[in-house]
Parts: C-alpha cells; structure tokens; sequence
C-alpha cells in the first residue's frame, strides 16, 4: 500500500516545487546523485507541460519495488487539447516549452520505461518509470503487470481505501478494500484487512473474507474484493462483499464478477466465491466506488493495450467522483 504523491501542476512555481519533492522520494529510494537528476530532469520536462499545454495537469509520484529493486513511477495526467502528433513531440530535440531536456524525447529517453496515450479534447496521460539499480534481465516470478492509482478524498491525509497483491509461480492474488467512511478510522479498517490477507495468502479469495470478517469488528468495517488469478487453471476466483467492482476484458469480450451486498466486519449476509474463464492476455480491473462505473474502454482509442498504470491514471482522471476515497488497480498478464 505504497500511496502515491498527488500534486495539482496548474502553474509554473509549481514545477520547481515537484522537482524538489520528486528528489526528495528518490533519495530516501536510495537513488544515487546521477539518478537523483535524472528523476529531476523527467519530472521538470512533464510538469512544465502540464503548465504550458495543459488544463487540470496533476502529477503523481509513487515509490516501486520490483525484485527487491526500489524505483519510482511518474504518472503526469491533464484534461487538455491532447497530442496531435506524439512521434513529432517524442524526436529528440523537440521542445515546445524550450525546457533544459529537450522535451519528451529527454523523458522517454532517460526513463527505464515510458509510455503516452493522448485523445484529441480528452486530454493527455504520461507514465515514466525509473529505477535506483538496474532491472535483471531474468523473469520476475510475477505473473501480473500492476498498475494503481489509490488516493484520499480532497482534504484528507490518508486515504480509507488500500490495495495489496501477493504473486507466486503461477498464482496471482489481489485484494481492494474500502474501509466504511474516510479518514483515519476508514483507513484503519483497511489496513487491518491488508494485514488479515498478507497472513492468509496461501487460503482462498472467500476464506480471507471469512478470517477479516471476524478481526475487522472492532474497526469501522469495509468493503472487500479479492480475485486469485491461476494461470495453470486458466480461471479466475472472485469473492466480493460491497461496493468494490471487478471486471475481466479479452479480444474475445468482456464480463464483470459479482459481489454480494454488506459491510466486512458489520453486516454480511454471504460470501461467496465465483469461478469465472482467465482468458490469454486477459486485463483485470478492480476499484472501489470512488470511481463512477460509467467508463468504457471503446472511448479511448488503443487505451486497452497500454501499461496498467497509464490505464489506471486515465480512469481515474475521467471517472473520479471527487467526493470519496479512491482506487483503481489494473492488472494485465506480464508478456
């Protein structure tokens, strides 16, 4: 549960101050002085975009760990005209904002991955990724591609919602929880059920919700969703109680899994696990009610295809009803 940064880019003081705060995350990471400029230069280059192009621009900053390597993710997110001509801003050298790096093509260059999706009037998300140490060209034993965006209500420090995964060979595990409310007692709701499927990994998606359902009584109570992945079963078990939404998408179609009213904790009249078809490079999308469920990938042109976290930003951005906690985790099948 590794909350992100969340910083309103909406004037140029803002992009000095982003810089400092980027760096900052990236030497507690433990990145070097030669990497610590290089998260400078990526984040100055975005926000003076978002300053300069933009409408709304936000920046989020969130520290990684990927086979015990710590790294950040910049995300910058905008409700501006959109990119015409993205293989025009990526060449190397072009800069409408005339800023030290040379504009996006210093992003995409310096960063361990980068990836853009823009809409004409929609807007524009932006993801970079970048590393304290090199990535092992060796397999992760993770299954699944991550991607979230988890964030407070407006005028709160913590947010009532939390996320975790656990990935073994063959077997991914995903958790979504919004604890009743927000603010600090929603969020200790929501921690203790993190904390009540970090110690029942090896059980089912229905048996956790039956353990945090007995711990999470003397806590606010939450809404939990949990979908285990087995890539040797080709299925996908889905146990839901609340509000939390969970989807599946292919080429062959989509379908969404079913959660049963109530709250873990307080009132629940039924758990229950389903057992629904994993299809090959098959994306999940769970998120709390923070995000309005309207949203469809046919408005987004190749949005599908793209990394979890730039389609977690996007939804985000579109979809956030703006007076609640919220939480978008993606997930895709790692290639």
């Amino acid at each position: 549960m590794n909350a992100p940064v969340a910083l309103p880019i909406l004037e140029s003081s803002q992009v000095g101050e982003a810089r400092r705060i980027a760096i900052a995350i990236a030497t507690r990471l433990g990145f070097n002085e030669t990497e610590r400029g290089q998260v400078g230069i990526v984040v100055t280059e975005v926000a003076t975009n978002l300053v300069r192009h933009a409408k709304d621009g936000l920046l989020l900053l969130q520290p990684l760990t990927k086979n015990d390597i710590t790294g950040m993710e910049i995300l910058a997110l905008d409700k501006g005209p959109g990119i015409s001509n993205l293989q025009e801003c990526l060449r190397d050298g072009f800069s409408t904002a005339g800023t030290p790096g040379n504009g996006l093509g210093a992003v995409s260059r310096l960063s361990a991955f980068f990836e853009i999706h823009s809409a004409p009037n929609v807007g524009t998300a932006l993801l970079s990724r970048l590393w304290a140490s090199p990535i092992p060209a060796k397999q992760s034993n993770n299954n699944l591609e991550i991607g979230v965006v988890c964030l407070p209500m407006a005028g709160e420090e913590v947010s009532g919602d939390g996320w975790v995964t656990d990935q073994q060979p063959g077997r991914s595990l995903l958790l979504v929880t919004d604890g009743l409310g927000h603010g600090p007692l929603a969020a200790q709701a929501s921690l203790e059920a993190v904390q009540i499927f970090r110690e029942n990994v090896r059980k089912s998606p229905k048996e956790i919700i039956e353990a945090a359902h007995a711990v999470l009584r003397s806590t606010r109570g939450a809404a939990l969703a949990i979908a285990e992945v087995d890539f040797e079963r080709q299925t996908i078990r889905f146990a839901g109680v609340g509000n939390i939404a969970g989807s599946v998408f292919s080429p062959a179609g989509s379908y969404s899994m079913v959660s049963h009213n109530g709250t873990v904790g307080h009132e629940v009249r039924k758990i229950q696990e389903f057992v629904y078809q994993w299809p090959q490079g098959g994306l999940l999308v769970m998120h709390s009610d923070g995000l309005g469920t309207q949203w469809r990938f046919d408005r987004y042109a190749g949005l599908i295809t793209r990394h979890p976290s730039l389609i977690a930003g996007v939804l985000y951005r579109d979809f956030y009803r703006g007076r609640d906690d919220v939480t978008v985790l993606v997930a895709r099948e790692a290639g």
